[in-house]
């Protein structure tokens, strides 16, 4: 019993710190949850299944259509016969005694209509057959096949576009994170160096060498710090909210993100190296519109093949009867006539085939005015890609002076926040020394503090200006981070 409290007394707080622990993600690992979580991700390739779907329906269409069918008919009153008179006395037969037809009416002409029982058909009759279609030559359906196949293509491109869109929303939310948390870091660095710059004036204060004043710029200037720190880890809880929203992740859930800003690679080679072998139709818009453009072809082509002969073949099996009732459709008997084994009571099979060639002759012009729709259609996808090239390429040119505009100012930032905090840490020297006074300090913390802000956001901004450029010359590669996800 008491190994057992042991277990429980030091199990239950380990458990307890597991379930309130953070969950802490790289980079990769962001993605590849939003990946696997993402709803238009999973939407997508819900679509991809539909797709495949299609196909197998198409590809369903050209094998034998086989339909059974079981039917039974009771007349309650059958129609009548109508026949010429004297049609209907060959039919009614002649009597052996009198040698007259069996139907005799007198004052009926011969060419008089007259209205007679149905004798060619029972009150109940039933049928079960088997019916089986085939496709032999339709080229609509040849066309519908290679469409099927190009459908699914643009299935899975589309996937890939909204991926590749997931990644790059993903990756910027998790940059903001990441440098927000430095900037955190930074507010801390400041709050403890003003806090011991502090202590060390009430020092020289309590001892003679320093004014209460400068004291109190000390300790508003702490007090500032704080009060901005806590504003910013305010606003780092929504930075981590939309990285959250952007993975699809839990937001009751509590995220962290790990990672080096130093191990992010923005620098102007990387530039230089995607300009090496650029093609712009690697990029994810053009191979969207190229498989439309197949598409469009295709739907030509079908409209042009609806003017061509078909030809299908078809088999018809069964079996039939008739009987004076419905319950004789049931029964079988072998009291049979003897002209040929026919008698009531009984199901007979039954069995035709045949070819039907089908050739379209006239359709009121339809089908050409369908056809001249589509070749239009196809011509307007031929001018969006003279248009597809030339925003590429403007994009292209924009992310390239952006990327590049943000590593110089990012540069020069990174050089003024050195310049910064050597200028800080000397009037600290020189004010401790009692050579310098305590404004000249404060106004270096605060120039500090505003040189380390403007290096962040040059950071942020080149390592968005980076997404920004891989977008545009097609480097997002969103297979490399897809793990269980497909």
């Amino acid at each position: 019993m008491k190994r057992l409290l042991s277990i429980l007394i030091i199990g239950v707080p380990l458990w307890v710190n597991a379930q309130t622990t953070p969950t802490s993600l790289t980079l990769d690992q962001c993605i590849t949850y939003a990946l696997e979580n993402t709803v238009d991700v999973k939407n997508a390739r819900v679509d991809e299944q539909i797709a495949v779907a299609k196909v197998r329906e198409t590809r369903g269409i050209g094998l034998p259509q086989v339909d059974a069918s079981v039917g039974l008919t009771h007349n309650q009153k059958l129609p009548r016969f109508f026949a010429s008179y004297q049609t209907a006395q060959s039919f009614s037969g002649v009597n052996e005694e009198t040698k007259k037809p069996n139907l005799d009416i007198p004052g009926l002409n011969p060419t008089d209509i007259v209205a007679m029982q149905q004798f060619f058909q029972l009150p109940s009759s039933g049928n079960a057959g088997i019916t089986i279609n085939q496709i032999l030559f339709n080229s609509s359906y040849l066309v519908g096949l290679k469409a099927a196949s190009t459908y699914k293509e643009l299935a899975y491109k589309t996937t890939e576009q909204t991926e590749i869109q997931i990644v790059e929303n993903v990756m910027k939310a998790y940059y903001g994170v990441l440098v927000n948390n430095e900037r955190i870091t930074l507010f801390d660095n400041n709050i403890a160096r003003v806090d011991s710059l502090l202590r060390t004036t009430r020092a020289l204060h309590e001892n003679g060498f320093a004014e209460e004043i400068d004291v109190d710029r000390i300790q508003v200037t702490l007090n500032n710090l704080k009060s901005e720190r806590l504003n910013f880890v305010n606003l780092q809880n929504l930075s981590l909210s939309l990285l959250k929203y952007q993975m699809n992740y839990p937001m009751d859930k509590e995220l962290s993100v790990t990672g080096d800003l130093s191990s992010l690679q923005v620098d102007k080679s990387i530039y230089n190296e995607y300009q090496n072998g650029w093609d712009f139709k690697n990029r994810i818009e053009y191979k969207l519109l190229d498989t439309q453009r197949r598409l469009l072809e295709l739907d030509v082509k079908n409209k042009f093949s609806s003017s061509l002969p078909n030809l299908s073949g078809f088999v018809n099996l069964g079996y039939s009867t008739q009987s004076p009732d419905i319950g004789g459709l049931f029964k079988t008997t072998t009291n049979l006539a003897d002209a040929g084994g026919i008698g009531p009571d009984k199901w007979y099979s039954y069995s035709t085939f045949g070819l039907t060639l089908n050739i379209p002759l006239f359709s009121g012009l339809q089908r050409n005015y369908q056809l001249q729709q589509a070749k239009l259609e196809l011509l307007k996808t031929q001018n969006n890609f003279n248009s597809l090239k030339q925003n590429i390429d403007l994009s292209i040119q924009q992310n390239s002076v952006t990327y590049q505009n943000s590593l110089e100012t990012l540069k020069s930032q990174d050089q003024n926040m050195d310049l910064a905090e050597k200028v800080a840490r000397v009037t600290k020297i020189k004010y401790e020394q009692g050579v310098g006074s305590n404004i000249e300090v404060i106004d270096a913390e605060s120039s500090l503090r505003e040189a380390q802000v403007n290096y962040y956001n040059a950071l942020y901004d080149a390592l968005i200006a980076k997404v920004d450029l891989d977008k545009a010359f097609a480097k997002i590669d969103p297979t490399k981070y897809v793990t269980t996800a497909k």
